[in-house]
């Protein structure tokens, strides 16, 4: 069975937005071979609207400059859960809607191949650790205080509640900390 593995940002007060503003100075070598060998153990990707949008429009300039990392981001199949798009613009893209999140989720947990990796933690996220297919939860808590945000574009939600044990933790050079945490069940 994959696994659904999430990859977030967080500065130290919380904020999850717009992380090209404040992690650009800790991605050093040793940021960026842990990303690359996550992407490249990974067979699909999976976002919410927001952040297809972001990528959608990003990636496709960015081959050049990042390489095989642009490409494998280019050409992984993309999973957006979305009610209000009809048809993905970003390479191979299936949309699911947001009614049937769990039950695609979970059908895809079920097919043969790599993991399925999700950057950002917003609804969707919280809708697969609210229905158990959240597998891990990998937080790259940045030393810094990021100052900004609006409730959509922080970590924690309102009415939200879920455990989760810390199953590895990795230290940068840089002061990021990566905690893998695992969810517990209940």
């Amino acid at each position: 069975m994959r696994k659904v593995i999430n990859s977030t940002y967080v500065s130290l007060d919380g904020v999850i937005e717009n992380p090209q503003n404040w992690t650009s100075a800790y991605f050093q070598e040793e940021a960026a071979a842990y990303a690359h060998d996550l992407l490249f153990s990974s067979g699909a990707l999976l976002m919410g609207r927001r952040t297809y949008d972001g990528f959608a429009e990003a990636w496709p300039a960015m081959e050049e400059s990042t390489g095989d990392f642009g490409v494998r981001m280019n050409t992984l199949p993309h999973y957006v859960v979305s009610d209000s798009l009809e048809k993905g613009t970003w390479g191979d893209t299936t949309v699911i809607r947001r009614d049937d999140t769990a039950a695609a989720v979970a059908a895809l947990k079920e097919q043969d191949g790599q993991d399925i990796l999700q950057y950002g933690f917003g609804d969707v996220s919280r809708t697969l650790v609210r229905h158990g297919l959240l597998d891990e939860l990998r937080l790259w808590i940045h030393p810094v205080f990021a100052g900004t945000g609006e409730p959509v574009g922080m970590l924690g939600a309102q009415d939200f509640t879920a455990t989760f044990e810390l199953a590895d933790q990795k230290v940068f050079e840089t002061g990021v900390i990566i905690a893998t945490y695992r969810a517990v069940k209940r």
